[in-house]
């Protein structure tokens, strides 16, 4: 083809307003100190047509550059299986149906930047998956006991799934209730019945398993125990229901009389609130403890009602978690038993009496160990006229309080697949771009090896791809793409270990590619970087005037 002489000198003026310079610096360039070259210093004139001579080629050459921080935020949802509130949405689905629904709930939160769910595996001391200590739920099959046909494990499901879209898995348990009033019958099967001498039946028709019972902190210990042992989940993860709430028994105080008359019985001196209240207090730094001990990358995560008591801070009115629910959830906080809490805030920003800000402030003050602080978001019906809009402040607020931190927790997965604006409000506001969770510095583990990457020219564009020796550390990839100096960053899913990249886009020239590896907690390994040599290969060099 002719290229004349006018197209070649305009060419060859875009590329002359760039500098090769870009803020990257040779691993060789410390040997020797070498001159920045302009790429006008490889034009040269023959005769009266221009030619580019071949700049060095150094794809597979390291370097060192500094990459730019990587976006991060804890953008979870909670999905409840009690009452088949979210998932299953019956508890006559097949198991297609079942799976098919997860798919779904999942291909949306990764569309639109999740990066964590919260699963409800056990809401009422029974199983969404294989157990040989509680049994299979009845809003899995519609039969306390009776497991799925053709059967298979819905949580091992609900981890690799979600794995494989580059989220998180905790696994959510109610520690203490024993059976729903939406459960179906008790019957044989239900742990209301094996434990019978340890449960209590509540004037609403749920069955609580007695917190004070050193039998009830046993078994829940077990079945924490055996989920972190044959799981890969991330997290365990605990809600508000302690002691149950007053309304559960109508009113009444909760009917643990045989329990506390043993207690004192044996010598004990304190108040029956605070005696109470010490039987959680154990039980919560004892499962935080034993997690830890069994697999320390495990994180424990608990969401408490959002006040701890009226007055706390000045102004808040409400339920009182610590005089009704016996849960001082600040002192798990003060005391650092949790890796991350997250207050149910389901008030508007301005409520009167409940104001968000305030609480998330005081909460922060609260968090003398440095833990995770995320708070709970009503999504589904926090009492405003827009809801999307309202969400999607909490979040920019939440974001301004708690800085490189942030995060928070949606109730549930209702509130984004039953209101039309709720995904795309937050899509095109603060979840716009995706995000790695915060890093959790205090969980010591060894470090993610540093990847190795390769580059192959294919003229216009290159493939990158990488690898690490010991994959089984790595949950994702962070690749970095440097455009006329400015860093790019893609975060991908572990599978994802090949990139074809264009030299060329947007009228911008590829100077560089990095990779890091993340582990399980959020951990950035060492990168590799590589120079991308590509004028010569992106733009060849012109034919004479004689050429046809």
């Amino acid at each position: 083809m002719k290229i004349s002489t006018i197209k070649l000198i305009t060419i060859l003026s875009f590329f002359a307003s760039f500098s090769t310079s870009c803020a990257v610096k040779s691993v060789s360039e410390k040997k020797a100190p070498r001159k920045s070259t302009k790429l006008t210093d490889n034009i040269s004139k023959k005769s009266d047509s221009l030619v580019l001579s071949v700049p060095p080629k150094s794809l597979q050459e390291d370097f060192k550059v500094n990459l730019p921080e990587i976006n991060r935020e804890f953008r979870g949802v909670w999905i409840a299986s009690v009452a088949n509130i979210n998932w299953p949405s019956r508890n006559n689905l097949s198991v297609d149906q079942q799976k098919s629904e997860a798919i779904n709930m999942l291909n949306m939160l990764q569309e639109n930047n999740f990066n964590a769910v919260v699963f409800q595996a056990r809401p009422s001391a029974d199983a969404l998956y294989t157990s040989e200590l509680e049994p299979w739920s009845y809003f899995l099959t519609g039969k306390t006991g009776e497991p799925p046909f053709p059967n298979y494990d819905p949580l091992q499901f609900w981890i690799e799934e979600s794995h494989k879209r580059g989220m998180e898995l905790h696994v959510w348990l109610n520690p203490y209730r024993a059976h729903h009033s939406n459960g179906g019958a008790v019957t044989s099967q239900s742990m209301a019945n094996k434990l019978s001498d340890i449960t209590i039946k509540l004037k609403n028709g749920m069955y609580w398993l007695d917190p004070a019972n050193p039998r009830t902190q046993g078994h829940v210990s077990n079945v924490v125990k055996d989920l972190v042992k044959r799981y890969d989940l991330d997290a365990i993860h605990f809600d508000d229901y302690f002691y149950p709430y007053a309304t559960y028994n109508k009113g009444a105080d909760f009917p643990d009389n045989e329990s506390w008359s043993a207690y004192q019985s044996a010598g004990g001196a304190l108040s029956r609130a605070d005696w109470r209240r010490e039987n959680v207090n154990q039980f919560v730094e004892r499962i935080y403890k034993e997690i830890h001990a069994q697999k320390n990358h495990v994180k424990f995560g608990i969401s408490p009602f959002g006040i701890w008591k009226p007055g706390y801070p000045e102004g808040i009115v409400g339920s009182s978690q610590y005089d009704e629910l016996f849960a001082d959830a600040k002192l798990w906080l003060n005391k650092g038993w949790v890796d991350y809490f997250s207050p149910q805030l389901y008030w508007p920003i301005n409520s009167k009496g409940q104001d968000f800000v305030s609480l998330l402030n005081w909460w922060k003050s609260e968090n003398t160990m440095g833990r995770h602080l995320w708070p709970g978001l009503n999504t589904v019906e926090v009492k405003v006229s827009d809801r999307p809009e309202e969400i999607k402040n909490q979040v920019e607020l939440s974001r301004q309080i708690l800085k490189n931190n942030a995060g928070e927790v949606h109730w549930s997965i209702a509130g984004l697949t039953k209101n039309s604006n709720m995904l795309s409000t937050l899509k095109s506001g603060p979840y716009k771009e995706k995000a790695l969770t915060p890093k959790s510095p205090w969980i010591k583990t060894i470090p993610v090896e540093k990847p190795t990457l390769f580059i192959k020219d294919n003229g216009t564009s290159i493939q990158a791809s990488w690898s690490s020796k010991k994959s089984a550390n790595v949950f994702q990839w962070v690749l970095f793409t440097q455009y006329n100096g400015v860093w790019e960053i893609e975060i991908l899913t572990l599978d994802n270990v090949s990139k074809q990249i264009n030299k060329i886009k947007d009228g911008k020239i590829l100077n560089a590619v990095a990779i890091k590896a993340i582990d399980r907690l959020g951990n950035e390994s060492d990168y590799q970087a590589k120079k991308i040599d590509n004028l010569s290969s992106a733009f060849p060099p012109p034919t004479s005037k004689n050429d046809n």
